[in-house]
């Protein structure tokens, strides 16, 4: 991007016009300091805290600095005093030249906040050079015709002093022919001419030797001298004359060497010898000057390259003499045309290398450009690239602040390489580059971001604890520090101590875990990075318990050990598919390990009873016979469906009874032990007893079956059998059971030694309207049993 003028919109250039400078000079404070040129190093120069109203310190506090072109090192700054003192002996000839006033402009910088002040220091001039003739022998040849008060041009004396310390008078060693007389020229230097008091006489005296003197106006004055040596010659009446008195010509400073600059031309009316004119560099100081003259054609050309940075003009003084010894002059005046053949420079003040991102409106860096061309060839356009979010903004004069345009996120880009790009106005154009790296350091505005919003993992029960069951992932966009991340678990409430079961960032289970006792718990995840502050985001874990087969089946009905005592009683006259009882049971696993089947593994009479794989439900298998034995065993196996399966199993019981008035047959172990406790006498008292009671049971029972079916027909649509027996029930139902509901009344009633277990036939046993299948394997028995 480039700062310009309202000529180019597009771009940010800037042009500092000749008109801006002077009026900005005007309104300028400018701080100006005078010394005598050759001060030794380390003078005191001025206090620029007291002269800027400072405080002590105030300039160290703020950054302050000198500044001169070309970053040379003339001055140095005490910062903790304010004294400007010099670092090294100046002298005002090297640095300034002929060029009087000699001022040295150089800028105190403020870096913070940014400041720029002009001042001026000024070379004095000393009288530490005496004047000197470039030839310390000159020969003048004079007619003996001339005539009293004729004047005859001596070469000049140079000095590189100014003002009052330059040459300012001539003096001639004593005589009665010549004086000589100090003429001032119009650029203000000094020379001498030698005016003829009395006529000469060669016969009389050829030769006259004369001792020039050049005085310059210091205290005390210095002097050169140079011997002039007249020579008389004879009579030549007319001497050489130029067809003008001044030539004016302007030269490009990239004129080749030997190009011509202009031919001069005098003429001279007398004839032979005296008639012949040549041409001579009147100085003759062909080695300060870059001309040579043809002394035969008067064409004067360049000898060595001009520099219109270094000198902008030439007087040259060119004389004409004749054979005679007669001369005349004339002065060429040599104007150096400026071409563009220097390129702008820059010099970086100051410069920040890395600044931090989200800081709008930054310094990067603070520099000066200059082109020591003229004209258009002087003016120039600063710039940089338009793509970049940075801006230059003209401060002071010639200097630049480079600063963002807004500010920059390092996440997007983290360097920037910016070129510089000054040009100047010239044809053609001269161009310089500049090349800044900056660095965009790292704020901590990226909170951690989780690879997903919630994490599902899977683990089977009953693993290995420290088992690593996953991980969550977070990245963080900035840098360093401000980027790594630490994990933490955040549990929620009403949950298990999740710090407990997992471990964070890699998720490893610290102990084994139970699906029975938890299927799944969910946990928080924070992320959080180091910076300052510390950024932090979230996460949702859910662990999912996988069911693994580590539950048997149980037998909830019969009861274990408890069928031996209470037989399951089956009437003789049962027809095939009888239902005996229901085994019950269940399997705290889950899925397909919770899926029970039954199977009939050993029976007194294998064929006799049957069990339902699904169902549980033992059934005759066919009719029973007079030689079926009177007492059963069922050994029932119930086994899950998972992977290695398990299995329980349970011996059931069966009384084979021609009714159910039938007494209760005891088992062998129990008749035997009754038989030899009681006497005989006493058991055909009991059996009379028994017979007794049992008549009235059969009563009972046969009143009971009737009242109760006669409110079955009644209350047949209540919903359900449960109503109808009051008291407890024994309900089973559930994973593996029977697909109906059946109602047993059992009472059981007793002696000392023996009791009767009397089991009725199905009551109103309740059908849905429409079994799915689905639902054919499910059953609900409801007991109810009275213990008397």
């Amino acid at each position: 991007m480039e700062t310009a003028l309202a000529k180019k919109p597009r771009k940010r250039q800037v042009v500092f016009l000749v008109v801006l400078l002077l009026l900005w000079e005007v309104g300028a404070d400018v701080l100006r300091y005078s010394i005598p040129e050759e001060t030794e190093s380390g003078h005191f120069v001025a206090n620029l805290a007291e002269d800027l109203g400072l405080g002590v310190g105030e300039l160290a506090a703020r950054g302050a600095r000198i500044h001169y072109k070309g970053n040379k090192q003339l001055l140095q700054l005490t910062r903790e005093t304010g004294d400007l003192l010099l670092r090294e002996k100046l002298d005002r000839e090297v640095l300034c030249g002929t060029t009087e006033p000699c001022i040295l402009h150089f800028q105190l910088l403020l870096e913070n906040p940014v400041q720029f002040l002009q001042a001026e220091l000024q070379l004095t001039d000393v009288n530490d050079h005496s004047p000197e003739f470039l030839e310390r022998q000159m020969l003048l040849k004079i007619p003996e015709s001339a005539q009293p008060g004729s004047v005859f041009p001596l070469k000049t004396a140079q000095d590189l002093d100014t003002g009052s310390n330059t040459v300012q008078n001539y003096t001639i060693s004593p005589n009665s022919t010549f004086h000589v007389v100090t003429q001032n020229r119009g650029d203000g230097r000094k020379h001498p001419e030698l005016v003829l008091d009395k006529a000469l006489d060669r016969e009389e005296q050829p030769e006259v030797v004369l001792v020039l003197t050049a005085l310059d106006g210091g205290v005390p004055p210095r002097s050169g001298t140079a011997t002039v040596r007249v020579e008389v010659v004879d009579i030549n009446d007319n001497a050489p004359e130029f067809l003008q008195t001044v030539y004016a010509v302007q030269v490009p400073e990239d004129s080749p060497v030997s190009s011509s600059v202009v031919k001069v031309s005098a003429r001279d009316s007398d004839a032979g010898a005296y008639g012949r004119v040549a041409y001579a560099l009147f100085q003759g100081d062909e080695g300060a000057q870059p001309f040579v003259i043809d002394e035969v054609t008067g064409e004067i050309r360049l000898k060595g390259a001009l520099d219109f940075e270094t000198t902008r003009g030439y007087s040259v003084e060119i004389i004409a003499t004749d054979g005679g010894g007669l001369s005349g002059k004339c002065t060429v005046a040599v104007e150096v045309l400026d071409v563009n053949d220097n390129a702008p420079e820059l010099t970086m003040a100051t410069m920040t290398s890395a600044i931090p991102e989200n800081s709008p409106e930054t310094m990067v860096a603070v520099f000066s450009i200059s082109d020591p061309d003229s004209g258009d060839n002087g003016k120039m356009v600063c710039s940089i690239q338009n793509d970049l979010p940075f801006l230059l903004k003209p401060t002071f004069k010639n200097f630049y602040t480079l600063v963002t345009d807004g500010a920059l996120d390092r996440e997007t880009r983290a360097e920037y390489n910016i070129t510089i790009t000054v040009s100047d106005l010239g044809t053609p154009r001269l161009t310089t580059r500049h090349h800044v790296a900056v660095q965009v350091s790292d704020v901590n505005d990226n909170a951690p971001a989780f690879s997903q919003a919630a994490y599902t993992l899977l683990v089977r029960e009953n693993n290995s604890p420290g088992l690593l069951i996953g991980s969550v992932s977070a990245s963080d966009r900035d840098a360093g520090a401000n980027a790594q991340v630490t994990y933490s678990l955040l549990p929620p409430p009403q949950q298990p101590d999740v710090a407990a079961l997992v471990s964070v960032g890699q998720l490893y289970a610290l102990r084994a875990l139970d699906y029975e006792a938890l299927r799944a718990f969910e946990f928080g995840v924070r992320a959080a990075d180091r910076g300052s502050p510390a950024l932090s985001s979230e996460a949702r874990v859910r662990v999912q318990l996988l069911d693994a087969n580590d539950h048997a089946p149980a037998v909830l009905y019969p009861p274990a050990n408890g069928s031996a005592a209470c037989p399951e009683l089956v009437p003789r006259a049962a027809d095939a598919g009888y239902l005996v009882t229901k085994v019950v049971a269940v399997d705290g696993d889950a899925g397909q390990n919770a899926w029970l089947s039954f199977e009939l593994l050993k029976a007194t009479e294998p064929g006799l009873f049957g069990v339902w794989a699904h169902s549980g439900e033992v059934r005759t298998a066919r009719p029973l016979s007079e030689r079926d034995a009177p007492r059963q065993r069922l050994l029932v196996l119930v086994r899950d469906h998972g992977e290695p399966p398990l299995s329980a199993s349970v011996t059931l019981h069966v009384l084979l009874v021609d009714g159910f008035s039938q007494p209760y047959l005891a088992l062998p172990e129990a008749a035997a032990a009754a038989e030899a406790a009681r006497p005989d006498s006493l058991t055909v008292q009991l059996v009379v007893a028994l017979a007794a009671v049992s008549s009235l049971l059969v009563l009972s029972v046969l009143a009971l079956v009737a009242a109760r079916l006669c409110g079955a027909s009644a209350g047949g649509g209540a919903g359900g059998v449960g109503g109808r027996f009051p008291g407890p029930l024994l309900d089973v139902s559930g994973g593996g059971t029977l697909s109906h509901s059946y109602q047993y009344e059992v009472r059981l009633t007793g002696d000392a030694g023996t009791g009767e277990f009397k089991f009725m036939k199905p009551i109103s046993p309740n059908f849905p309207p429409q079994l799915s299948g689905s639902d054919k394997h499910h059953v609900n028995c409801n007991f109810r049993i009275n213990i008397s």
